[in-house]
């Protein structure tokens, strides 16, 4: 079977998380062929691959979102939409309404336009645009309004113009961009689309551009609307949905997903993969580590906080930060001046590194996020039973607490970006051994009883036979 999995801003540009999550079922999953249909944020990012890519991918398909920076329309064209497409598109737009997805794909596709751009320069667009600034936005400049929208909805429509690989099933592993062109495919090849969500895109897209200084505070709405619109597509479209844990099917379902369609399959570890790692050296220094990448929705900033309140009662405690930087030069930029300016010298950033060299010598792990799924950074330090300190987001609380299976708590949680409660929890830890130790029992047996990695891999190898038509892929197979 020829699987297309559908990913942005992940596999194979940047190492952890969801991309360890892909990585690990193509690796898992001889006996199928793999196509990579890679999102990125920019073109330079082109070929730059963080992953040696498995034998069974047998094609990458690059697609960049700031493509629409180098595209240029011809001004002034009238392409005779039809009442319904005009419909569809100021749905799209105002974020109000029902939206055609099967007619806006055939009306971007179409031979009408030379070029994405083309349209966004005509007077169909200007009269959808008029209309849109004289009912919610007639108090600003309308050419505010254009050019945000521009900017906004040109990479959507320059992805819908992108032809996509032929496969026997199509994977998305989010919603927005990724799910658009899983629906895309569908659309256009006639196959079964996957749908797995991590954590909430349409969720995590409203937290960033609540906070973006990029975005004027009157075109908030506009944008928040735009991802939850972009999620509707794949939702509708999708034959099955997958999530990691039931907090989040409740939220898909609150925004529209079909409830019937939903399913959990929690992400699994390879317990045995992490016994025998290198342990601490006797050195009387309490060492605190995090696996993640330093980007503002892992909250970095709220982490070094927190430590500097931990050193100043544990003045012994180092605190590792491992993990890619380059992601976001600026935010890592500005994480090092605040350990200069509050004169840390017990913070380590170590970049990209093999997390079994490091992972097994820390004698607390910590997570800050601002918003998680199921962290598989949490599932490998329950694997190596370490105690763990995180903010309640995603499948945090419930890794941590359990679902009433008598196992006992394997960390503490506490509030996002509450600093003060975060470090309490870790001097805590750091001040009570036999606490740390009990906690760390307590993470290895949830894990190894709930999260076992070959009970995922099992899950997905049987809904992608189930899916993808398994008795085609033989009769495929023996010709």
């Amino acid at each position: 079977m020829k699987i297309c999995i559908i990913a942005e801003g992940s596999y194979p540009y940047i190492t952890g998380g969801v991309s360890s999550w892909i990585h690990s079922i193509i690796t898992q999953m001889p006996e199928h062929e793999f196509v990579i249909y890679a999102i990125g944020a920019q073109t330079k990012q082109k070929g730059q691959f963080k992953y040696k890519l498995p034998g069974n991918v047998v094609e990458v398909k690059e697609m960049f979102l700031d493509e629409y920076l180098f595209e240029d329309g011809e001004w002034g064209h009238r392409f005779k939409l039809s009442p319904d497409q005009h419909q569809d598109l100021a749905a799209l737009l105002s974020g109000e309404g029902h939206i055609n997805w099967g007619r806006i794909f055939e009306l971007l596709r179409s031979s009408k336009f030379r070029k994405a751009a083309d349209f966004l320069t005509s007077k169909d667009y200007f009269d959808i645009l008029e209309q849109l600034g004289r009912d919610k936005y007639n108090l600003v400049p309308f050419t505010e309004l254009f050019w945000t929208v521009r900017s906004m909805i040109l990479p959507l429509f320059l992805t819908i113009r992108h032809n996509v690989p032929q496969a026997d099933l199509y994977h998305s592993v989010s919603t927005g961009y990724a799910g658009v062109v899983g629906a895309l495919a569908k659309h256009v090849h006639g196959k079964p689309l996957l749908l797995t969500e991590h954590g909430i895109y349409s969720r995590e897209r409203e937290e960033e551009i609540i906070k973006a200084d990029w975005v004027k505070g009157y075109f908030k709405d506009l944008w928040i609307e735009y991802f939850y619109s972009l999620s509707g597509c794949v939702y509708e479209a999708a034959d099955q949905v997958i999530t990691l844990f039931n907090r989040n099917k409740e939220i898909e379902v609150e925004l529209g997903c079909d409830e019937e369609k939903v399913s959990i399959i929690p992400n699994g570890v390879n317990v045995d993969g992490y016994a025998n790692l290198k342990s601490a050296p006797q050195d009387g220094k309490i060492r605190i580590g995090a696996v993640v990448r330093v980007v503002p929705i892992k909250d970095i900033k709220t982490m070094i906080q927190s430590f500097a309140l931990v050193n100043r009662e544990v003045p012994n405690a180092v605190l590792y930060i491992m993990g890619p930087v380059e992601e976001d030069e600026q935010y890592y930029k500005e994480c090092l001046q605040m350990v200069e300016a509050m004169e840390l010298v017990n913070i380590v950033f170590t970049g990209e590194v093999q997390i079994k060299d490091y992972i097994g010598q820390m004698d607390i792990l910590m997570l800050t996020s601002i918003s998680e799924g199921q962290p598989l950074a949490i599932l490998e330090g329950m694997a190596c039973s370490k105690p763990f300190v995180t903010t309640n987001v995603g499948s945090c609380k419930e890794l941590i607490n359990g679902l009433d299976d008598g196992i006992g708590p394997a960390g503490l949680v506490t509030p996002v970006m509450h600093y003060e409660q975060i470090a309490g929890g870790v001097i805590q830890l750091c001040q009570n051994k036999d606490l740390r130790e009990s906690m760390g029992r307590n993470a290895y047996e949830r894990v190894q009883r709930y999260y076992k990695h070959q009970d995922f891999i099992a899950s997905y190898r049987n809904l992608y036979s189930s899916l993808g038509g398994r008795q085609k892929w033989l009769e495929s197979a023996s010709n």
